[in-house]
């Protein structure tokens, strides 16, 4: 399964993420996670909400640029190792990573960790014959 995720491009200067956040907040849109990578100019914002198109349409508005991509979720027990494990499967199935990130579960019983791959659906196989989990997005929505 794979959830869609939010991309915004934004300037690097003060009060751009806040902006972001609070026109979501105003739109009663939740945030599950979020990721933010910088460079000197720009950064991209990386988000999993509870209704990406809302969420494009509210920050398109403000004149964001906004893309949706989808990655895949895995469920893994919160222990050290569990993300290790998951990258032992990918890497014999040869699959590359993108980029990453994770957030706490079920109150820290569960980590999720967010993969962009470049061929999601060989890495959906790899996974899903390892006895992986993956999430839907209505899993999220009701974290």
């Amino acid at each position: 399964m794979r959830i869609r995720q939010i991309s915004i491009f934004l300037e690097n200067r003060p009060g751009q993420l806040s902006a972001i956040c609070r026109a979501l907040a105003d739109a009663e849109i939740n945030i599950a996670t979020l990721s933010l990578a910088d460079t000197s100019d720009f950064g991209i914002v990386r988000m999993i909400v509870d209704d990406h198109e809302k969420a494009k349409d509210v920050l398109s508005s403000k004149g964001h640029v906004v893309n949706v991509r989808e990655v895949i979720a895995v469920c893994v027990p919160d222990r050290p190792g569990g993300m290790a494990d998951v990258m032992h499967t990918l890497d014999a199935a040869g699959v590359n990573v993108e980029y990453s990130y994770a957030f706490a579960f079920h109150n820290g019983e569960k980590a999720v960790l967010c993969f962009r791959f470049t061929d999601n659906e060989k890495a959906e196989q790899a996974l899903s014959a390892a006895g992986y989990v993956t999430l839907a997005e209505s899993d999220v929505k009701n974290a």
